[in-house]
């Protein structure tokens, strides 16, 4: 959500470029957007925390108001994989549990106000250092997050062809289906598989990133309805109306689009291990 535009010597681009900036360190491949681990491990125990109290506190008898909110979650997530996945459920119920709290957690951060998170760093390093400090807080607008989510789901989807078919069987499925057993066929059939198998993983880190990223844009765009053209300086008040406007509408709105980018990536990744199981 966005707030007022306090850098009054930043143009509009400078303002969004140095918010779609991460805190990164290290060169090249080897460089890590420290904001996006950062704010990913917190959530994920956060996560974890939230629901320990549910247990903690779980009673038999008249459930208090947290505890039917994390049974309503779970019991919700429990179908969504009885209807998608017929096998053994023990770890694919908790898996799907817990990629959709986590990742609705992840994209809930785009509802805090756009310099918050910011601002925050800044007093951490100290004012001198103001120009220079970026911290995303959105760590699912980061393609390195949403590809290390779906790459995690790759290896788990292998895990189970393996599981499922064993090694010969997986390998004698890539080379035979769908188009035949014949050798002159192989070449495509493992052709056809390979790309099945790499744009599993490419599709959940792309729809996930790219509808994140944006809506922290649009965040970013209606924070700008705030300043004057000439600078990042506090505009009328009717500019400012229109600013708080449009970032409720717009949080409003973007409420569904978190929760339904959770709720796609969970049932997605329940289906491509569901098909892993499959035999052709």
């Amino acid at each position: 959500m966005s707030t007022e535009v306090t850098e009054a010597t930043q143009t509009g681009t400078e303002y969004i470029n140095h918010h779609l900036t991460h805190w990164t360190v290290g060169e090249g491949f080897w460089s890590y957007n420290l904001d996006s681990l950062i704010v990913s491990a917190v959530l994920g125990v956060v996560g974890i925390f939230l629901f320990w109290l549910a247990a903690r506190k779980a009673t038999s008898g008249v459930p208090g108001k947290w505890q039917c909110f994390v049974e309503m979650c779970v019991e919700f997530v429990d179908g969504q994989v009885k209807d998608v996945f017929h096998g053994d459920r023990k770890f694919i119920a908790p898996l799907a549990l817990t990629i959709f709290v986590w990742v609705f957690l992840m994209n809930a951060m785009d509802l805090l106000p756009l310099d918050l998170v910011s601002t925050i760093a800044r007093f951490a390093v100290g004012e001198h250092a103001a120009h220079h400090v970026y911290f995303r807080a959105v760590p699912t607008a980061d393609l390195n997050t949403t590809f290390g989510l779906s790459l995690t789901v790759l290896l788990l989807v292998l895990f189970f062809s393996f599981k499922a078919k064993g090694v010969g069987g997986f390998g004698h499925e890539m080379i035979t289906a769908p188009f035949g057993a014949s050798p002159a066929l192989w070449l495509p059939n493992l052709a056809i598989n390979i790309i099945e198998l790499c744009a599993k993983p490419f599709s959940l880190a792309m729809r996930l990133f790219g509808n994140m990223y944006a809506g922290e844009l649009v965040f970013m765009l209606i924070a700008l309805l705030g300043a004057t053209w000439t600078g990042l300086t506090l505009g009328s008040g009717l500019s400012m109306f229109g600013q708080i406007l449009m970032g409720s509408i717009w949080a409003i709105f973007h409420i569904l689009i978190i929760a339904l980018q959770a709720f796609i990536f969970m049932v997605l990744t329940v289906v491509y291990i569901a098909m892993a199981h499959e035999h052709h």
